[in-house]
């Protein structure tokens, strides 16, 4: 099988090679004869005799060219601009190396520079019409349109819809035909890209008219970039003209990669989609480029996007910590796939193991610690609260002392808007990990910062999962307030926010990224059942009632908290004030005690001493719930 597979491959190329020694031979004997205006009879003395040795010596050196650059190898059915730009580039070159030998070396092969001039120009014509002929009979052939083809209008006609165009035109069975663009540019309005019109804006009555016209059955949005109110606007349209929508990933999901199999369905994050994030990444690279790098918690959703990030600037090491055996496996065949030359190291560990996280510190000695692993979900956190400060404090703080032991560079703490006026414990426990970073840096030569943000689309346990699998599974979907409200971000762009405010940062500074503005959670659950039902009447949503700890709205600063600017228009940074040592260390003391005590209202009173802005509520208190009420989505607008 290998045999005859080489044997035909060597035919193939012993064919391309004859023919382009025909086509240059061609575009030699062209060149000459134009020189002496048509007449073989009219070629002169010394030329004469000159140009077979002239000839053979261009064979020579245009098939050594065109061998050394690959161009012997191409597929000329896919060749494209980057190809001939390639073939003019190596026949100049060939051509160059048969002035110098006939010039300098075989004065024999000399011919009257023109021809020199004339075969160049003759041989990339020759040459590059073959490649293009060959691929224009390959294109005409797939234009042929199947009768049964799927009518597909594309919104945005720049170069993410032309790039959906030219893989679909490829496609060989063409079960989809795009009969046109919408752009709401109107310097591209009727014009044509790849003979396919550009019916005008992508407004209503041009969408209404071009699906009425051409029977269109999918419109694709090609607007990677495009705000989420904008992409909302379009899928509303969609929606009254009954026609199926899907979008193809935004920039943040490498739309480079694109093709026709990134197409999928508009998920919720696309019409809640914000700016992308512009990140210096000079300052970032500076950061993590050469450097060893410990993430905790790295197989949870924050901790494993930070590796990816990451990875993007070439730390010299990733160094996995987590105490999910299960997840750190997947997170490290993911990334073995992807980054095969990566030093990629997992470390399964409890970060309250202060033996264990000193091993590891000691032997791989990390210049920077993106800290996210965190016990996160309020309401669990309000039923184990001892765990909740063992993982996020105590943990915490093992983790910061063994960087300030160790030498490490930069220390970044994952915070939450849930530490400001906190009701909860968990809230809570992210307070005071960022008091211990900041008393921690203050007499340190580790940056100690933390970054505080809200709420992220999709990460383990949030809402956004909770929703789908509710709208899966025919509802209800489950609100606990109609007022709720919550600041929301993509893990990508958290992430990066956050590498951003790890090169930023010097000691002891608290963080805030810019979330936007907050989204009602019951807008959240109707965005989700319209995107995800034909019907959305048919999915009810029923609210449960704030639990424990819960509250109605996030903050990100105190009232009492100033915050400045930062190179950063996303990033603002925290005037906070630390607590003094000797305080947050005796408080630490007693809420370890109580925490081993398993003493939960104990533990509540030391927390509301040391936060006090903090509003927890204890045993004996439940918080006032909303009367369970389900009703059709469409009834609660």
């Amino acid at each position: 099988m290998i045999k005859s597979t080489l044997n035909v491959t060597l035919v193939r190329r012993s064919i391309i090679v004859l023919a382009h020694l025909v086509l240059w031979s061609l575009a030699f004997g062209g060149a000459l004869l134009l020189r002496f205006d048509g007449d073989p009879a009219g070629i002169h003395q010394p030329f004469r005799s000159n140009w077979p040795y002239a000839l053979g010596t261009l064979l020579v050196c245009r098939a050594i060219t065109f061998y050394a650059f690959g161009l012997f190898h191409g597929l000329w059915r896919y060749t494209g601009l980057p190809d001939l730009w390639k073939l003019l580039r190596t026949t100049a070159l060939g051509t160059a190396a048969l002035v110098v030998v006939a010039e300098f070396v075989l004065r024999r092969a000399q011919l009257p520079r023109s021809v020199y001039v004339g075969e160049l120009l003759l041989s990339v014509v020759l040459a590059g019409g073959l490649r293009s002929a060959i691929r224009g009979v390959r294109e005409l052939k797939r234009a042929r349109r199947s009768t049964n083809a799927t009518q597909v209008l594309i919104v945005g006609a720049g170069d993410a819809g032309e790039s959906l165009l030219r893989s679909l035109q490829r496609m060989p069975d063409r079960k989809w035909n795009v009969c046109g663009f919408v752009d709401d540019d109107p310097m591209k309005w009727q014009a044509r890209i790849r003979d396919v019109r550009v019916l005008g804006p992508a407004d209503e009555a041009t969408l209404r008219k071009a699906a009425a016209d051409h029977d269109v059955k999918l419109i694709v949005l090609a607007l990677p970039s495009a705000p989420g109110s904008r992409i909302k606007e379009i899928v509303n349209i969609c929606r009254q003209l009954n026609v199926q929508t899907k979008t193809i990933p935004s920039v943040a999901e490498h739309i480079q990669e694109g093709g026709f199999s990134q197409i999928r369905e508009v998920a919720i994050e696309d019409l809640l989609r914000r700016d992308p994030v512009t990140l210096d990444v000079k300052q970032v690279q500076q950061l993590i480029e050469g450097r060893t790098i410990l993430v905790t918690g790295a197989a949870g959703s924050i901790g494993s996007e930070l590796v990816r990030q990451a990875m993007r600037f070439r730390p010299r090491k990733i160094l996995l910590l987590d105490h999910n055996e299960n997840g750190l496996f997947y997170l490290e065949r993911e990334l073995r796939q992807a980054f095969p030359s990566a030093s990629l190291v997992p470390l399964v560990c409890d970060i309250t193991d202060r033996d264990r996280i000193g091993s590891i510190f000691r032997r791989h000695r990390p210049m920077v610690v993106l800290h996210a692993a965190a016990h996160k979900h309020v309401h669990m956190m309000e039923l184990n609260s001892a765990a909740a400060l063992k993982n996020n404090v105590f943990g915490t703080r093992t983790v910061a002392d063994a960087a300030h032991e160790f030498g490490t560079d930069t220390f970044v703490l994952i915070s939450t808007d849930k530490a400001v006026n906190p009701t909860s414990v968990m809230g809570c426990s992210k307070r005071v990990a960022e008091m211990v970073i900041q008393t921690r840096g203050a007499t340190s030569r580790t940056r100690y910062v933390a970054v505080r943000f809200g709420n992220v689309l999709g990460s383990n346990g949030s809402v956004v999962p909770l929703f789908r699998e509710q709208i899966r599974n025919g509802g209800p979907v489950t609100v606990t307030h109609p007022e709720v409200q919550r600041y929301f971000m993509t893990i990508p762009e958290a992430t990066q926010l956050v590498l951003q405010a790890g090169a930023l940062g010097s000691r002891s500074e608290i963080f805030v990224l810019d979330m936007g503005k907050p989204v009602k959670i019951i807008d959240l659950a109707k965005l989700m059942i319209e995107l995800s039902c034909p019907n959305p009447d048919d999915i009810k949503i029923e609210f449960t009632g704030l639990r424990q700890g819960e509250k109605l709205a996030e903050e990100l600063l105190l009232d009492s908290e100033a915050y400045g600017s930062t190179p950063h228009p996303k990033v603002l940074v925290g005037r906070i004030q630390p607590v003094p040592k000797e305080r947050l260390d005796r408080a630490l003391e007693h809420l370890a005690s109580a925490a081993r005590a398993g003493n939960d209202a104990e533990l509540r009173r030391l927390l509301e001493d040391l936060v006090p802005e903090a509003h927890l509520s204890h045993p004996e208190e439940r918080p006032s719930a909303v009367p369970s009420l389900a009703q059709p989505a469409s009834a609660l607008a």
